[in-house]
């Protein structure tokens, strides 16, 4: 038997700035207002895709490739703005307008194409496996109007950094591990992953890696 290092399906990354702004991330919200008018319309595609994505793995058990493809760059996107915003504060670099891969900019995503899915995985793995993480991921992510969890270690590391300069380390990565919990439910949710999220807090800045026996 062999062991090798393996990632899970989607792999999420910020690397916090070494210098931020004490007070730029007060008007971050208006700055990134171009950039919450676009991903408004491309998430009411990304919701009318996944439908139509969930009636191919119920017949096909295969999630059409365009489709996958631009549900990433709708959440590559989205992790680009929220690591620039409220999601994390983790730069003051202003996140690119593109659904590709920008590899140079501070905060990254990617999953990995599935390349075979249950075709009653719409049904089962989703609407009852799915629960629970769908009900934590709320809470991290927020509800409606309430806020979520990272909204207020977010807040607390923006006070920090106002009063301080500084932005606690602590707060970043585990601000980071609850991003990707969240992302991951998502990308689940979406029919994205056959693999079941991990009941786990992943923090840091990079994805970890984990040992995977192989025959």
């Amino acid at each position: 038997m062999q062991v090798a290092t393996g990632r899970p399906p989607l792999a999420l990354e910020g690397e916090l700035a070494g210098q931020l702004s004490r007070w730029l991330w007060l008007v971050k919200w208006i700055l990134a207002i171009p950039h919450f008018v676009v991903l408004m319309l491309l998430w009411a595609a990304f919701c009318v895709l996944t439908v139509i994505a969930f009636l191919a793995v119920l017949f096909t058990g295969r999630y059409p490739r365009g489709i996958f493809n631009f549900n990433t760059g709708v959440l590559r996107w989205s992790w680009r703005v929220s690591f620039y915003a409220f999601g994390a504060l983790g730069t003051d670099r202003y996140p690119p307008f593109t659904l590709g891969e920008a590899p140079e900019y501070p905060a990254r995503l990617a999953i990995e194409y599935p390349q075979n899915l249950r075709r009653g995985l719409p049904l089962v793995g989703w609407w009852l496996l799915g629960l629970p993480q769908f009900c934590i991921a709320g809470i991290l992510a927020g509800a409606g109007r309430s806020a979520g969890f990272i909204d207020v270690l977010v807040l607390v590391a923006g006070a920090r950094l106002l009063f301080t300069g500084r932005y606690p380390e602590d707060v970043f990565d585990l601000v980071l591990g609850l991003n990707r919990w969240v992302l991951r439910v998502v990308a689940y949710a979406a029919f994205m992953t056959r693999e079941y999220p991990p009941f786990r807090i992943d923090s840091g800045p990079h994805e970890p890696r984990f040992a995977v026996t192989l025959p």
